[in-house]
């Protein structure tokens, strides 16, 4: 297992938050996503439009997090990249989450 320090306390990558974006990382990845946020009818249209992109959506700590499909790193938190969870859930309706072992992560669960 792979533990990381991060803000003074122990924990691996995957149930720790992204580091803040420096301004113009933030201005190319909402470029990139913004719109794929934007014209989402649902969080399934919204997760398979990120995966054509090699994104995905995760969820770490209680915040949406934007993940790279390739790593499975997270790159920013929801609010950096442009779209807060608070604001994907009123119009898309609260999401199905399918939560992982660790207590602390989850990520969208696929309906069928």
């Amino acid at each position: 297992m792979h533990f990381q320090i991060q803000t003074g306390t122990a924990g691996d990558g995957a149930t720790t938050l992204p580091p803040p974006l420096d301004c113009e990382t933030a201005a190319l990845i909402r470029q990139v996503l913004l719109p794929i946020f934007d014209t989402a009818p649902d969080w399934q249209s919204l997760s398979r439009a990120l995966s054509r992109k090699g994104y995905s959506v995760g969820f770490r700590q209680g915040r949406m997090v934007i993940l790279d499909n390739t790593t499975g790193s997270a790159l920013c938190t929801g609010r950096d990249g442009g779209t807060p969870l608070r604001t994907l859930a009123q119009r898309l309706g609260r999401p199905a989450l399918k939560l992982h072992r660790d207590g602390r992560s989850a990520e969208l669960a696929h309906r069928e």
